[in-house]
């Protein structure tokens, strides 16, 4: 008799389980659903974000509105009164800083969120969460600041006695549109930081770039009728030029701009979705 039979063991037996590993697929899937169970994470790191903003400072909130206040007197001053660049026939003060609100919402969203994996590695190493997480609590923190900053920008409307007409319905698509502009190109640069860590150098650059080629201290009536459809390829065209016209009823809507910059936005917003996503494996490892 063979007593050398192999016998299941049956408490071995009940808890063995089998793990299926598949490769990732060519698109990977956005997560959605995902993103919604972790809400409530998504909540505490933008409130986070904002209490770590203006920690220890003796100004506060206030900075939110003293950037973008002291850029439009250095603008009125320079373009305005020495360069003598045309506001479209509004009162330049009130004409810059109604280009420097959606402005300093991307520009700093996009900051904030191109360093948002590098400046949560911590919490990336150690649990596991939606990495989407963090790049949009940064840009949503930024959206605090605009709101504050835009109560100086009804002040000035106010005292100059420009009145918004029926147009100001379209400002929260505006400042959607900014907000998810911002999160497009953050999304890439938060990756790309992570994998070369130079890019964070070239972020300040980048920005400083941009506003230049962006209608904030002039309009964007004086850039040549030739080059108007490439310059709309840069998406904050259209929504400075949006902004104006929805706030300030500057004359002509900017219907193609405006369009080019939504589609422009979209296909950020998607690219940076995709890349984000196929590199999300490798963040807890090389961050």
């Amino acid at each position: 008799m063979n007593t050398d039979q192999s016998v299941p063991n049956p408490v071995f037996s009940s808890v063995l389980s089998v793990a299926r590993i598949d490769p990732p697929s060519a698109w990977p899937a956005i997560g959605l659903r995902e993103l919604w169970e972790y809400r409530e994470l998504l909540y505490f790191l933008t409130w986070r974000d904002i209490k770590v903003r203006y920690k220890q400072t003796v100004l506060g909130a206030a900075w939110a509105v003293i950037q973008p206040l002291f850029m439009m007197l250095v603008f009125s001053l320079f373009f305005g009164k020495l360069a003598g660049v045309p506001s479209d026939g509004i009162p330049y003060p009130v004409f810059a800083f109604c280009g420097l609100l959606p402005w300093q919402l991307f520009a700093n969203s996009l900051t904030q969120a191109s360093n948002s994996l590098v400046g949560s590695q911590n919490l990336i190493t150690k649990v596991y969460f939606p990495r989407l997480v963090v790049p949009i609590s940064a840009v949503l923190g930024g959206v605090v600041d605009f709101a504050i900053a835009f109560v100086l920008l009804l002040a000035m409307m106010f005292y100059y006695g420009i009145v918004p007409g029926w147009q100001i319905v379209v400002l929260p698509g505006l400042v959607l549109l900014v907000v998810l502009a911002s999160l497009g190109v953050g999304l890439w640069l938060s990756a790309l930081n992570v994998q070369y860590r130079d890019v964070r150098y070239t972020i300040s650059f980048l920005v400083q770039f941009w506003l230049f080629a962006t209608p904030v201290a002039y309009p964007s009536s004086i850039v040549p009728e030739k080059w108007r459809v490439l310059y709309a390829l840069n998406p904050m065209v259209g929504v400075v030029d949006g902004f104006r016209w929805a706030l300030l009823g500057k004359p002509e809507s900017p219907g193609v701009p405006l369009l080019i910059s939504m589609i422009v936005v979209f296909l950020l917003l998607v690219g940076g979705l995709y890349y984000f996503r196929r590199m999300e494996q490798q963040f807890a490892d090389i961050v």
